[in-house]
């Protein structure tokens, strides 16, 4: 399925960029981010946002940073079982790569997607208008957190890469427990601390790497916990079956390792963000990544 490529932002205010990037004090909300982000993505042909999944023996068998993004929105769609008959509502749809392959590749009755990032729903309406499927995928500027939609609507919640960012995802796991039919099932791709480890350096290793990432990403300091309270809130919120896989072995380490061996994706980004990527992947991805997991989360809506 193929749809016409959005003019990339490599021509916006270099300015914006390196204060985004080197003011300790600059903090942007999330829209900022992804519209200073723009369409400078590191994948080829598409315009996915996520890392990657890379399954064992991807980077040998020359698998791009494509392939891995797909492999991920696979892979939520897979957990989910998605398929014929479902209504989808896809949170943070980012440039809508996901929703295309979902509906070629899954065939679900229709997708409805909230973002709350006007540029980037702009482009990914105009994408989906080009493919012919509007009637099919209905994109939405929305909140996770306020969704326009009517109780009990959809069969499947999914967040790829995304829930972290939600003021607050306590809140977003209400929201989909509302909007999920009995029986539903919520999906994410989510990246949360990592267990605290034991020594003065070792902590201080995981604080650095996870700030890197919190203070220019925009997670809120309310999405910040570990494992047993990710578990709680969904709970709390009423999902049963709860899920939570650690995948961060096939997310940060070789999406590190295919980045340093393709230099070519990386010079797609803009040129301001270069450098401190370039530095990044001189270091060891255990240390960059250190504070970080990445999870895959399944629960379900009671059927009664």
């Amino acid at each position: 399925m193929s749809t016409s490529i959005p003019t990339t932002g490599a021509s916006r205010d270099r300015l914006g960029y390196f204060n985004w990037l080197y003011n300790p004090f600059q903090r942007l909300k999330v829209t900022e981010v992804y519209d200073l982000l723009g369409t400078d993505v590191a994948t080829e042909n598409a315009f996915y946002l996520n890392l990657g999944y890379w399954n064992e023996g991807a980077l040998a068998d020359g698998r791009s940073l494509d392939d891995a993004c797909q492999a991920l929105a696979a892979l939520v769609a897979d957990s989910a079982g998605m398929g014929p008959g479902d209504r989808v509502l896809d949170v943070g749809f980012g440039f809508a790569d996901q929703d295309l392959f979902w509906l070629d590749a899954y065939r679900p009755d229709g997708i409805v997607g909230l973002n709350v990032t006007a540029s980037q729903v702009e482009v990914a309406r105009r994408r989906v208008r080009e493919a012919g499927l509007e009637d099919r995928i209905d994109l939405r500027l929305g909140s996770a957190t306020a969704m326009p939609l009517e109780d009990a609507s959809v069969d499947k919640v999914v967040a790829l890469e995304c829930a972290f960012h939600f003021e607050t995802r306590e809140r977003f796991f209400q929201e989909a427990m509302r909007v999920l039919r009995p029986g539903g099932r919520l999906v994410l791709a989510d990246i949360i601390p990592m267990p605290t480890e034991s020594g003065w350096r070792a902590r201080l290793a995981q604080l650095w790497s996870w700030r890197q990432v919190a203070r220019k990403f925009a997670i809120p300091a309310g999405n910040v916990y570990p494992l047993p309270e990710y578990v709680a809130k969904l709970r709390a919120a009423g999902f049963e079956n709860v899920r939570v896989e650690s995948i961060r072995e096939r997310v940060y380490a070789p999406l590190h390792e295919y980045l340093r061996r393709h230099p070519e994706a990386v010079a797609r980004l803009h040129p301001s963000t270069r450098l401190p990527i370039a530095l990044a992947l001189k270091l060891d991805a255990r240390t960059v990544y250190r504070g970080l997991d990445y999870v895959l989360t399944v629960a379900d809506k009671p059927s009664a």
